[in-house]
Formats: structure tokens, sequence, C-alpha cells
């Protein structure tokens, strides 16, 4: 099932109201939400000069987190997982935006 009509395959579909597509287009839409802020906080972050123990664990967190939320949004439709995982990779570009805020200070 696809939802664009240019990319249906012999004996496929045109669907605009299919469950998983809808559910997998949810999972990038957010994904795109949250990533593309925390590349901007991440990249002032740097400046700041953290340690680099602390900003990779902090980089390495945030890049589970988002994997995992991407994992039970689309195979494990289960929303308190999906929301520890959101929240820990708010929480943390949080933390970093702080951090940017109180050094520019």
């Amino acid at each position: 099932v696809v939802s664009n009509p240019e990319d249906v395959m012999p004996g496929g579909k045109v669907a605009y109201d299919d469950p998983d597509v809808e559910r997998v287009r949810r999972a990038h839409r957010n994904d795109m939400e949250n990533i593309l802020p925390y590349f901007i906080i991440s990249f002032l972050y740097m400046f700041t000069n953290p340690s680099v123990t602390v900003a990779v664990n902090l980089f390495r967190l945030v890049a589970a987190v988002r994997i995992s939320h991407t994992v039970f949004h689309v195979l494990v439709p289960v929303h308190k997982f999906r929301g520890m995982a959101w929240a820990t990779g708010f929480f943390t570009t949080v933390f970093m935006g702080v951090q940017i805020v109180l050094h520019f200070l």
C-alpha cells in the first residue's frame, strides 16, 4: 500500500487511510520535529566547551532514545515506553539549551 499514485507497483494499491502507512508517517514526522531542533542545539552546545565525556554521552543518549522512540512508535505500540524515550531526549535537549544560555550570558 502506498499513498502516492506514482509509487504504485503492479498489484499495489493507493490508500490514504492505511493504519500501517499512517503509523510510519507519524513516526517520521515526530523524528523530524524533534531531531532538527536537537541538531541545532547540540551544534551550539559544542561552543560552550563542555566536558568531552559529558558531551559524547549526551549525544549517545539522544541517539539511543530517538532510535528506541521510533522503534516503539512503529513496531511496539506501547505509549509508556515511547513517552519515556521522548521525554529523555527532550529533557536532554533542554539541558543542553540551558547550558548554552548560561554559558553565553
